[in-house]
């Protein structure tokens, strides 16, 4: 996995892509560098073989689509809205634009699990299932950079169908052992 000054070189990144693309969101980014914290999803599929060719892309698509889940469900690192009904849009943008980067990499396999991934930790945290959420997180991040398995598409249909074992299914699911696509 990588280290914390290449997490923080993600963050930096995005940071770096909203200023330059202007706008709204370019208003929302914090003044302060966002700090290096432990590998989360992003480092977690820019690991993976999946992702080989693109590591920095696949990295920095994930952040972005990372961060929109933090600014509807947690503590953003790169934003700083001054409202949450304006943190909840940008958090909508920055799902959006995370989504049609990885369009443009073509790897609709990742996008339907980041779509499952968006869509799933949204309806554990409506239940009050945090820790359903992390995991859906962990699960999915490891799908999209070293491929799905039978385990994770379990733990998918346990979580859809709000199964009292899905947090035990996406736990195993993100601890397997890394498959090759």
């Amino acid at each position: 996995m990588s280290s914390d000054a290449e997490t923080s070189g993600a963050l930096a990144r995005l940071a770096a892509l909203l200023r330059e693309q202007g706008g709204l969101m370019a208003t929302l980014v914090a003044a302060q560098a966002p700090e290096p914290g432990a590998d989360g999803p992003a480092q977690t599929v820019a690991a993976g073989p999946r992702a080989r060719a693109a590591r920095q892309e696949y990295e920095l698509l994930v952040e972005t689509i990372y961060e929109g889940y933090l600014l509807h469900y947690g503590v953003p690192r790169v934003l700083a809205p001054p409202e949450a009904d304006l943190g909840l849009l940008a958090g909508d943008r920055l799902y959006a634009l995370g989504l049609a980067r990885l369009v443009v990499l073509g790897d609709t396999e990742a996008v339907a699990e980041l779509a499952d991934t968006i869509t799933l930790s949204a309806l554990a945290q409506a239940a009050g299932e945090q820790a359903l959420a992390g995991a859906v997180w962990q699960a999915g991040a490891r799908a999209v950079g070293w491929g799905s398995s039978p385990a994770h598409r379990r733990a998918k249909e346990l979580a859809f169908a709000g199964a009292p074992e899905a947090l035990d299914a996406m736990r195993t699911s993100a601890g397997d052992a890394p498959t090759s696509p």
